[in-house]
């Protein structure tokens, strides 16, 4: 694609996954920032290093920028990110050098999608319980969480406050897994004896419902197929195999759990968006209301809980569009309008 010249040099951004790479265009100064014709995704197992993929995608769209956001899966320690779900070491000096770029910003894949709420629009969630409203203006003090499966289950949470968005990143997803019942206590002991300790990633992501349906075939004392999450969604979703239909609904539970608990420990009153990969098969499951009442299900807390909004994001490139709303900040640019809203 070419550049328009009469713009300012666009912004190159990247969400980077355990499985996959997706590579975009920003314009920051534009109304809509993320160029949609500009996506581009590619196999991380097929590049040495992300320096590479990013070469191979900018051969593509013919373009040199000379700034760069990066989306990455995994903990950024300073200037440098091991990812969590794959062997890529990221350190954004080298990246720097390797694509001849002014600056690099890395950020973690979920900071991102929070700072990147303000960009939704009403036709990019999907509400699951009291409506959300759309982040629009810096009106008042506010507090999101965002979180969600994929190859892994990321968290992050957004603050607002005084009109500046704060993007927080969290390792939320390596928190100590909960049961809440006798069915859950004894998937819980099943895991133990291959994990040790189960975090809830070790249940609410891919591999995490592989796990899930081998502990619910073994409770159940029937082997278990080696079935991938795709195939144990489509088994599901043609109600074919019980121990399927079992293991999402047991993991649509724990994700309404996972998620309720994150918005009383991050305070998220303002809304709970989720995010990732694995969700849009799901959404059967997810709006059969129990989902909502495990987010609900917070003791003395309940009602308050049952008040905050959960929104689906349907956007399909929500990683990019945070990529592009850090690119916003980053140049300078405002993403939240002031004042209250009307």
């Amino acid at each position: 694609m070419s550049a328009d010249r009469t713009l300012p040099p666009a912004w190159l951004l990247a969400d980077v996954g355990g499985t996959n790479v997706r590579f975009a265009l920003a314009q920051p100064t534009a109304q809509a920032p993320l160029l949609l014709e500009s996506i581009h995704a590619y196999r991380v197992a097929e590049f040495a290093s992300l320096a590479d993929a990013a070469k191979a995608y900018l051969a593509v769209v013919g373009e040199t920028p000379a700034h760069a956001v990066f989306a990455l899966a995994g903990r950024i320690e300073g200037a440098r990110v091991q990812m969590t779900n794959h062997a890529w070491s990221i350190s954004a000096p080298e990246l720097q050098r390797d694509l001849a770029l002014h600056s690099v910003k890395l950020i973690n894949d979920f900071a991102a999608i929070g700072v990147g709420l303000p960009l939704l629009g009403a036709s990019d969630v999907l509400a699951l319980g009291p409506r959300v409203e759309v982040i629009a203006r810096a009106s008042a003090p506010q507090t999101f969480c965002v979180l969600g499966p994929g190859t892994g289950l990321g968290v992050s949470t957004l603050a607002i406050r005084d009109g500046q968005l704060f993007g927080l990143e969290t390792e939320g997803g390596h928190v100590s897994f909960a049961p809440t019942s006798e069915e859950e206590i004894a998937i819980l002991r099943e895991l133990m004896t291959r994990f040790g300790r189960v975090s809830i990633e070790r249940l609410l992501c891919g591999s995490g419902l592989v796990n899930l349906h081998r502990a619910v075939c073994a409770l159940a004392q029937v082997e278990s197929a080696d079935l991938s999450p795709e195939q144990i969604t489509a088994s599901a979703r043609q109600q074919a195999d019980p121990h399927c239909v079992r293991a999402i609904e047991l993991f649509c539970d724990m994700l309404g759990c996972a998620a309720g608990d994150f918005a009383l420990a991050y305070g998220a009153w303002d809304g709970v968006y989720l995010a990732g990969g694995m969700l849009d098969p799901l959404l059967p499951w997810l709006r059969q209301g129990r989902f909502r009442l495990r987010f609900n299900d917070k003791g003395r807390f309940s009602q308050a809980v049952a008040r905050v909004p959960v929104a689906l994001v349907t956007h399909r490139q929500p990683g990019l569009l945070g990529a592009a709303a850090v690119a916003v900040l980053a140049a300078g640019k405002p993403l939240l309008r002031a004042g209250a809203a009307p």
